[in-house]
């Protein structure tokens, strides 16, 4: 070819090239990403609608754990790692990218700042694994309206009231979620008469509270209610201390309420009578399970184990949870517009596969996502609510948690 031919060509390949850089750029801001600081970072996968996800967490104090336990120190991103995966899985065929950034405040950090710089860089849906506290205060800063914000680890019934935001969307069960669902299966049983055993601590005082409310929802009376003050020590042993104060009541059941799991992991077998141990130690109404394999949870057990070499925890399922749902949602509307995929994610359309039998969505009136509750113990799954006989006349999934009628959240339209 003459060069004289050769400069059209060459003319019409630049024009090109250019013309899907263009697009890709135009993409890449409506899925609020940042642009490459240099012309030189032109992506791989032009054509390519791509959209970012920021998981923001901060560190955390270990606690004291038990010779045998293991820290885990990577608790909630690896849910949100796989997820990206799946998401990408089903982006090669919708030409949707997705990428996940990752954000750790120090422990002694402010998340404020963090979370605003985030929100300047572009991202629109933020996860948070953050306490309870400091998810409601970056919900109000300037700006965060104009976000979402998945929160993926409290169970905060505040949170989800008269303390809620329309930006804020609940990945994981809240208290109340979780004592209406043991209440149903105690209801079952016909185990009515509860013994509450509440640790000195505030969110212990919280979990009772809503083990008291799902009693007066489910017929379940408390017939006594003891705060739990001891400490261990050479001459104060479980064994000695537990049948004392357990001594001279007639329940049929032993509910806990210590969700640092300072001393209910004592009580089970140490109880003057006989009887079973519920709440937050003996059988536990939780997100997740290592038990759980029906409805194809098998299948996301052993990857997650593959990825992360470890069982999956509650924190890793609401994060997993949470890029899913962004996932379904730009595949679903056919975009990764900010604004496409909220409507879509807040909608009654959303169909979410969380492997628990039935699809998932997010309630209106406070941003919860409705879900079955499991009930298991250390090696066995027991029960998954709600339980068959509680109805509802819309979704038997409302039958745990607030319903519309008894929601305190006003912030939400």
């Amino acid at each position: 070819m003459k060069s004289g031919r050769r400069l059209p060509f060459i003319a019409l390949t630049l024009f090109c090239l250019a013309t899907a850089t263009s697009a890709w750029a135009r993409k890449s801001l409506k899925a609020g990403r940042p642009l490459p600081s240099s012309s030189k970072e032109v992506p791989a996968d032009l054509g390519y609608a791509r959209l970012g996800i920021a998981y923001l967490s901060q560190e955390r104090e270990t606690g004291s754990l038990a010779f045998f336990d293991s820290p885990v120190s990577d608790r909630g991103i690896q849910g949100a790692r796989l997820a990206i995966e799946d998401n990408n899985t089903t982006g090669r065929f919708t030409r949707q990218k997705f990428e996940l950034s990752e954000i750790v405040v120090p422990l002694d950090g402010d998340v404020a700042p963090v979370f605003q710089r985030v929100l300047a860089e572009g991202y629109r849906h933020i996860l948070a694994d953050l306490p309870p506290d400091t998810v409601e205060r970056v919900a109000a800063l300037p700006g965060a309206a104009e976000s979402l914000i998945y929160d993926v680890s409290s169970t905060d019934d505040r949170l989800r009231g008269d303390a809620c935001a329309a930006n804020v969307l609940h990945l994981l069960p809240s208290r109340s979620m979780r004592a209406d669902a043991l209440a149903q299966f105690l209801a079952k049983k016909r185990w009515t008469k509860w013994f509450l055993v509440v640790g000195p601590r505030e969110q212990d005082r919280l979990y009772a509270e809503a083990i008291e409310r799902a009693g007066k929802r489910f017929g379940g009376k408390i017939i006594s209610k003891k705060i739990w003050q001891h400490d261990f020590d050479g001459r104060r042993t479980p064994e000695s201390e537990i049948p004392v104060f357990t001594q001279g009541v007639d329940y049929d059941v032993l509910i806990v309420a210590d969700e640092d799991g300072t001393f209910g992991d004592h009580l089970p077998y140490r109880t003057w009578s006989p009887r079973p141990v519920v709440g937050t130690h003996g059988l536990v109404p939780t997100a997740w399970h290592r038990t759980h394999e029906a409805w194809g949870a098998l299948q996301l057990q052993n990857r997650f184990r593959d990825r992360a070499g470890r069982w999956m925890t509650e924190a890793d399922y609401g994060a997993w949870l949470a890029v899913r749902a962004i996932g379904e949602a730009a595949t679903r509307a056919t975009s990764v517009d900010f604004s496409a995929t909220k409507n879509y994610l807040t909608s009654d359309q959303l169909a979410l596969a969380g492997f628990k039998g039935v699809p998932l969505s997010f309630r209106s009136w406070d941003g919860q996502l409705r879900q079955p509750v499991l009930l298991a113990q250390e090696r066995s799954l027991v029960a998954v609510a709600p339980i068959e006989g509680f109805i509802h006349p819309k979704n038997e999934l409302d039958t745990l948690g607030y319903d519309q009628s008894e929601t305190a959240c006003r912030a939400r339209p």
